[in-house]
């Protein structure tokens, strides 16, 4: 064969040829049977039909002239495909909106009014802005029924604050068994139609929060016993749980009021859910046992002695933190530090109507601290074997007390007593580096505090505290970077020259000159000043200040 016929082959049409192998169905049947169910749908496998007609003479594809666009898109053979020309356009509803599919249909099915429990909150916007009907009943097991049955005398109408409806259509029977707001609604009702004994009574409930939730606790006037109340209770979740408390509450509903109190006394709460329930009892004075149980979890009636109870309770933990017994083991030292804290301190998760408290204990505790410091050095001294461990301890206690003391805006008063410990100043100078620079540690947190402003000394205060403790922070620094302990040195760099600038001029002088003698001298071993030595200087220089007077 040339070149030239194997550019003009015949053409081989699907099911011809030596290599053609025809492919069998694996049942007995060559074409699926037809049923109700599987409509003619045109087959994938072209080699059935290759079997019936002749191979078309040519094997072009054309596209069909009168193509319907009005129905959904949908790929051929695919299950959309083949059930798109039997669904009922009168499946199709509005979003909310409960019917049944065909008008003469006597029964409503459960799956159809169902809403989902999974439904997003844009959704539940959607579905609220329409009419929701919702058609129950008690007398039937699945709690639906027509609506052109007789049973159905009672229909409520539910309005939302954001403009949603929700109409119910009950049984009056149901209505006033359950819910004393209702049965007396129904009465009064039924005396005003005496002559129209077929007229349904016909309610109305505005200003709901969420409709969903009224909705709900509709429902569990279906329940036959409490303890079936508390089971969807228990599915619901506690914060749901309150939500159908306050709408139980408020149509009177006693049996889901009831079986909410008992089922909330008996679970945790968190505190979100607390301060929710608080307001929901305070709105609504239930009078019941398990009301009363809920709230001695957290109301106390010993309302006089709750203060003095607190401050002697607050008492004792500081105390208990400064004389720990388990001062060896670290990590459980700072754990009972940081407990203790968090209730103390204003800026904590447990700012709820703090207690004051008591100022002059927690003076009393920090001397403490400082005694125990000179007790320590001077026990140092004398056996000549520093007590490393105890010094640490102590000043830990010390930052630990002024951190509660700063957060409670009383810490001006013990800045003045560590501002004259004079003897501790004498020991420090002839103690160890590795000893004295525990000290500083201190000092920093107080320049901290003073350059943030949380501190607000008087001048003569912070004059005697830069007066007796500048030069042992300069003498510690080089410690203090290797050491830190929890100190931001930068901050404390920072807050020692905005503590500086707030001294007289004249002690400005004073303190910058020594600094920078310390400065040209040991460099990064010394904390550096230079922005705060820069306004000094403009200040005493710069701006018309007579620098002869300030240099005497």
């Amino acid at each position: 064969m040339t070149m030239g016929d194997s550019d003009h082959r015949k053409p081989t049409y699907p099911g011809t040829g030596p290599l053609y192998r025809r492919r069998s169905w694996c049942c007995s049947f060559a074409v699926p049977p037809a049923s109700p169910d599987v409509r003619s749908i045109p087959s994938r496998n072209h080699h059935i039909q290759a079997k019936t007609q002749p191979p078309p003479q040519h094997h072009r594809r054309t596209k069909p002239e009168n193509v319907e666009k009005a129905g959904p898109k949908s790929v051929p053979c695919s299950p959309q495909s083949a059930l798109i020309g039997r669904i009922d356009p009168r499946r199709i509803l509005s979003p909310g909106r409960v019917s049944p599919i065909d008008s003469d249909l006597t029964t409503i099915n459960t799956n159809t009014i169902q809403a989902p429990t999974s439904a997003t909150h844009e959704e539940e916007e959607e579905e609220e802005e329409e009419e929701v009907v919702v058609v129950l009943d008690s007398s039937l097991p699945n709690l639906l029924r027509s609506v052109s049955d007789s049973g159905y005398d009672a229909k409520v109408s539910v309005k939302g604050r954001n403009g949603g409806v929700l109409v119910l259509e009950l049984s009056s029977d149901v209505l006033s068994a359950n819910s004393d707001l209702f049965a007396a609604l129904i009465a009064d009702n039924n005396n005003n139609n005496n002559n129209k004994s077929s007229s349904a009574a016909l309610m109305e409930v505005s200003g709901v929060e969420n409709l969903v939730v009224f909705k709900e606790t509709v429902l569990l006037m279906f329940e036959e016993s409490d303890n079936g109340i508390i089971k969807k209770l228990m599915q619901m979740g506690v914060y749901r749980a309150i939500d159908v408390l306050e709408v139980a509450a408020g149509i009177k509903f006693s049996r889901a009021v009831f079986s909410c109190l008992r089922y909330l006394e008996a679970v945790p709460w968190t505190e979100e859910e607390e301060e929710r329930l608080r307001r929901v009892l305070a709105v609504y004075q239930l009078d019941d046992d398990a009301t009363d149980e809920i709230s001695a979890r957290f109301d106390s009636n010993e309302t006089e002695e709750k203060n003095d109870t607190q401050e002697s309770l607050s008492k004792h933990l500081v105390w208990s933190v400064i004389t720990s017994s388990c001062s060896s083991d670290t990590n459980t030292r700072n754990e009972f530090k940081s407990l203790v804290k968090g209730v103390l301190c204003k800026s904590s998760v447990y700012e709820k109507e703090q207690p004051e408290i008591n100022k002059e204990e927690m003076y009393k505790a920090g001397i403490y601290c400082v005694d125990s410091l000179v007790k320590l050095f001077e026990e140092g001294s004398k056996s000549g074997k520093p007590l490393i461990e105890g010094i640490s301890r102590e000043v830990d206690n010390i930052n630990w007390l002024l951190e509660i003391m700063i957060d409670r805006e009383i810490a001006e008063e013990f800045l003045e007593v560590w501002g004259k410990q004079r003897k501790l100043v004498e020991m420090h100078e002839g103690a160890s580096p590795m000893v004295r620079y525990e000290l500083s540690r201190v000092t920093g947190f107080m320049f901290i505090a003073m350059g943030k402003r949380r501190v607000q000394c008087g001048g003569e205060a912070r004059a005697g505290l830069v007066e007796l403790w500048f030069k042992p922070m300069l003498l510690d620094f080089g410690w203090l970077q290797r050491c830190k302990k929890g100190l931001d040195m930068r901050e404390v760099e920072e807050g020692m020259g905005q503590t500086l600038l707030t001294l007289p001029l004249k002690q400005q002088y004073q303190v910058f000159m020594e600094w920078f003698r310390w400065f040209s001298k040991h460099g990064t071993e010394c904390p550096n000043l230079s922005k705060a030595f820069q306004i000094w200087w403009r200040r005493s220089f710069l701006r018309g200040v007579d620098s002869s007077s300030t240099c005497r």
